[in-house]
């Protein structure tokens, strides 16, 4: 059975090693079983010839979100598919917050929903992932 002690154990344990959001500064919490929040600051380095924030760091947030809040069962969870709509610019400077949402949850398959929204709480972009559970625990699994 998954409580909210058991997923923030399998955050935690999953950060150690997530080199990529680290690198892009999103900062993630759990907030619940089946639900997190992300954070990303848009830097220097993530924007497109425009000024505007580069769309795969968007996608890469919404997916790290995703993951996390599919992850809180204890279950080696991964985003099997994900499709992303923009709905405004982000610019450089701007604060972005990813809450991921549970829409479904099966023995192995589970849909979620990620709202992004800027520093002003206007929504940027809409993720919708699907994900898929292996038979393995997140915490004390065997490498």
């Amino acid at each position: 059975m998954a409580d909210f002690k058991m997923a923030q154990r399998c955050a935690a344990e999953m950060w150690k090693v997530d080199n990529a959001s680290r690198l892009l500064g999103i900062e993630v919490e759990v907030t619940g079983v089946g639900a997190s929040k992300a954070t990303m600051r848009v830097r220097e380095d993530m924007v497109n010839g425009f000024d505007i924030c580069h769309g795969g760091m968007l996608f890469t947030l919404a997916d790290t979100a995703c993951a996390f809040a599919g992850n809180s069962y204890n279950r080696v969870t991964l985003t099997a598919s994900g499709k992303i709509h923009f709905l405004r610019s982000v610019m450089l400077g701007d604060v972005l917050t990813a809450i991921a949402t549970e829409d479904y949850r099966g023995q192995r398959r589970g849909f979620y929903t990620v709202k992004i929204t800027n520093q002003q709480d206007e929504a940027v972009a809409i993720f919708r992932g699907r994900v898929v559970s292996r038979d393995e625990p997140v915490v004390d699994r065997k490498l």
